[in-house]
């Protein structure tokens, strides 16, 4: 499943094995994210991980926003996320 358009962000929602394995790739997902200095909306809810990617500075997406996503769909294979929308 690729990355959805919602009004002025690009949204993700993925499931962990567990709690843990979503928040270690949380975590994975922060340092990327610091190491480009684009930063998403992350929310956890047990084993589920929603990713919404926006360039709040222009109120839309960029491609900062493509750059991101395609560095997290790394992360998501090496974290063993599933796509789940």
């Amino acid at each position: 499943t690729a990355w959805r358009r919602e009004g002025d962000h690009l949204t993700r929602c993925l499931e962990f094995a567990s709690f843990m394995q979503a928040i270690e790739f949380v975590n994975h997902v922060a340092r990327t994210a610091e190491e480009i200095e684009h930063h998403p909306d992350i929310l956890i809810s047990w084993r589920r991980v929603t990713l919404n990617l926006s360039s709040h500075d222009v109120g839309g997406i960029t491609n900062r926003d493509f750059t991101l996503a395609g560095k997290i769909d790394g992360l998501i294979i090496q974290n063993g996320g599933r796509v789940i929308s």
